[in-house]
């Protein structure tokens, strides 16, 4: 059970990491990544952020891109937070499939 300090953190987090990953991709044509949730630990310093990206084909070539790019996305996290939070968190990114897997659940329920 999350406390009301993690929900608030969570939600601040998710939407910077948004705002972020808005500009970023901006240049890149027919990408899209949205934060669906972030999920943080009760010590607040680490912080899994689940991304859903469009298309899925490309999924995983974004998902190790953002990765690789790990430190300079908590650096620009702290930039934008570092007046609210005292210790920036261990950023973990994670691809949400729950669109693709109620994608699969509605072909099963078709055929």
């Amino acid at each position: 059970m999350e406390t009301t300090r993690q929900n608030k953190i969570s939600r601040l987090i998710q939407k910077e990491l948004s705002d972020i990953f808005q500009k970023q991709t901006s240049a890149m044509r027919g990408v899209l990544v949205s934060v669906s949730a972030c999920r943080i630990s009760p010590d607040l310093s680490i912080c899994r952020a689940y991304l859903s990206i469009f298309p899925g084909e490309r999924a995983e070539e974004i998902l190790q891109n953002i990765s690789n790019s790990q430190k300079q996305v908590r650096y620009e996290l702290g930039l934008r937070v570092g007046k609210q939070l005292r210790i920036i968190p261990e950023l973990k990114f994670f691809r949400d499939d729950s669109l693709d897997y109620v994608e699969h659940i509605d072909e099963l329920l078709k055929k």
